[in-house]
């Protein structure tokens, strides 16, 4: 029997057919609109996204045949908010990449509550997470704070609109890790907080309930014969899943246009010391796991730069064969702060800077700084990784990275990586690990996968990259790079 899974994410809805072995069975996708309605502000039609999960779920059925049971991942942070009795959005969904409360964020900063948010959130205070985007929906669409107070209206980050949408509205939920990324959950006790929820001014009866993420969220009946909903995870902690990243150590990143990085911490709730998040990584079975994450702004975009901004590249992959022909003699460093720089930073008034140009240098060498921009920022995380987790008593080894996202199919990129790291990088056989960890999540609870340690074993090894130069080179480089970081900082 196979299980599905619903990949909801923020270009696009994708529906993957897993069989009992995990082996991809069948693909749907479907990309939507985007909508940028003021300088600054992302948004989403709730029924596009709605319209391409129902339309890729049947094409993925058609082509696959009757599932067992189905989990969904999401992007996270976006938030929905819809009338209980019709399910209709009182306003399109605001977007994670949505910068509107930027000004309420920075309001509550300057009053002193971003150590008590992060305190129970883990979060720093940001409009990026979904509590004041869910104040401002509820504060700018005509009578909707006076729904809210009657009970007429419902909140949920995408997961849970998709889950009322798919169960009939009869089941309002959403996960741990989902509720972990809204500013109002905390992670502590795990519950919403009646801190948070008055502080953003976000009535508690209009939020879901949180289960674990391999729990049952009712079933569906849209699609003939009912299906289970037994798995839910945000994008990246889904991620976490698939790389089977179950052992405190082992750490993840995701290199899509951004990059996103999260270290297991096991049972101990990290505090960060470097402006990295404490998160939820994952919960089963009443047991939280917890994680540090930090986010990288610009990976993946660094490439569509060089491709769609100087044109030096029509493909992606030909940046591989570029670096690989740059003189080494050369050392162009490319600080890609197109739209500030991320953790540990969290600059957002920086801009992109490149540093070491000759009259020499050109496209194979920019294609060289592209790439390996990457590693220096992944290692920006890894330091401050172990940095907070040292601080908090644990044992800081960091052990083999996975890594998955479009840009690890780069050979190049990912020896940089190895190199800079002085770490091992391992590339799985099956990079689409997001869809991966809530297929097995929905397939273990369906019981026809294995248990954790089971599914961990299956993990499969496509590409291992060790590193291969030596210490005072790496230390050298890295040099380099924290140095051109700091006067991009400096050059505001």
């Amino acid at each position: 029997m196979r299980i599905l899974a619903i990949d909801q994410g923020t270009t696009s809805s994708r529906a993957i057919a897993f069989d009992a072995d995990l082996t991809v069975q069948a693909v749907a996708q479907q990309e939507f609109p985007q909508h940028f309605p003021a300088s600054g502000w992302v948004e989403h039609d709730a029924e596009d996204l709605w319209r391409t999960t129902v339309d890729t779920v049947t094409e993925a059925l058609a082509k696959a045949g009757p599932v067992a049971a189905i989990g969904i991942t999401n992007q996270r942070e976006t938030v929905v908010i819809w009338d209980r009795a019709t399910g209709e959005p009182i306003h399109r969904a605001i977007v994670w990449q949505d910068r509107r409360t930027a000004d309420i964020c920075a309001s509550l900063k300057a009053a002193g509550n971003e150590a008590e948010v992060t305190a129970r959130s883990g979060l720093l205070l940001d409009p990026y997470f979904s509590a004041t985007k869910a104040a401002w929906l509820l504060d700018n669409v005509d009578g909707a704070r006076a729904r809210a107070e009657r009970g007429e209206l419902a909140l949920g980050t995408v997961d849970s609109f998709l889950i009322w949408r798919l169960t009939g509205g009869t089941v309002h939920a959403t996960d741990a890790t989902n509720a972990a990324r809204t500013m109002l959950y905390n992670i502590g006790t795990g519950q919403w907080d009646e801190e948070l929820c008055r502080l953003f001014n976000v009535p508690m009866a209009l939020l879901p309930e949180v289960r674990d993420c391999n729990a049952s969220f009712g079933e569906t009946s849209l699609f003939g014969k009912p299906i289970p909903i037994l798995g839910v995870a945000g994008d990246q902690q889904a991620a976490t899943i698939g790389q089977a990243c179950f052992q405190p150590g082992m750490m993840k990143s995701t290199y899509g246009t951004g990059c996103f990085a999260l270290l297991n911490t096991g049972e101990t709730m990290v505090s960060s010391q470097n402006r990295l998040l404490t998160t939820v990584a994952y919960q089963l079975n009443g047991k939280v796991t917890y994680a540090l994450e930090g986010s990288i702004f610009v990976a993946g975009a660094v490439v569509q730069w060089l491709r769609d901004g100087l044109g030096i590249i029509e493909r992606a992959d030909q940046t591989q064969a570029l670096a690989e022909s740059a003189d080494p003699a050369q050392q162009v460093i490319i600080v890609p702060a197109f739209t500030g720089l991320g953790a540990p930073y969290w600059r957002p008034e920086s801009r992109g800077a490149v540093f070491g140009l000759t009259r020499n240098s050109g496209p194979a060498e920019l294609a060289k700084a592209a790439l390996e921009s990457v590693s220096f920022q992944t290692r920006d995380l890894a330091e401050a990784m172990r940095a907070d987790w040292t601080a908090s008593g644990e044992k800081a080894t960091l052990g083999t990275l996975r890594v998955d996202g479009g840009m690890s199919a780069s050979d190049y990129a990912m020896q940089a990586l190895a190199d800079v790291l002085a770490a091992p990088v391992d590339r799985p056989t099956v990079l689409e690990t997001t869809a991966l960890g809530v297929a097995w999540l929905a397939g273990h609870q369906a019981g026809i996968l294995p248990d954790a340690e089971g599914f961990a074993e299956s993990w499969a090894l496509e590409r291992r990259f060790e590193p291969v130069i030596d210490e005072d080179r790496r230390a050298a480089r890295y040099a380099a790079w924290q140095r051109a970081v700091k006067a991009t900082i400096a050059a505001g």
